[in-house]
């Protein structure tokens, strides 16, 4: 199991720290940002193959930001599969 921390840019949230095993997503955890929906988002992503979550959460935007958590949480997930 590799544990990854992504330094969010344009957010509220200012880091993730993320656990990955075999390419599927262990564990999330958003440091700032909008608590509940932040642990929504981990919840539901918990067990899910690393690719069907960037399918499903890059490009989503917040409010007039060209990003938010779910797309930045896309991005780090991008990130840790370049590197495996």
């Amino acid at each position: 199991m590799a544990k990854y921390s992504y330094k969010t840019q344009g957010t509220c949230s200012s880091q993730i720290n993320i656990e990955v095993e075999n390419g599927v997503i262990i564990d999330v955890e958003f440091l700032g940002g909008c608590n509940g929906n932040l642990q929504g988002i981990s919840r539901l992503v918990k067990g899910m193959r690393s690719e069907d979550a960037v399918a499903r959460l890059e490009g989503i935007k917040c409010g007039f930001k060209p990003t938010s958590c779910p797309d930045q949480l896309a991005q780090a997930l991008k990130l840790i599969a370049e590197k495996d």
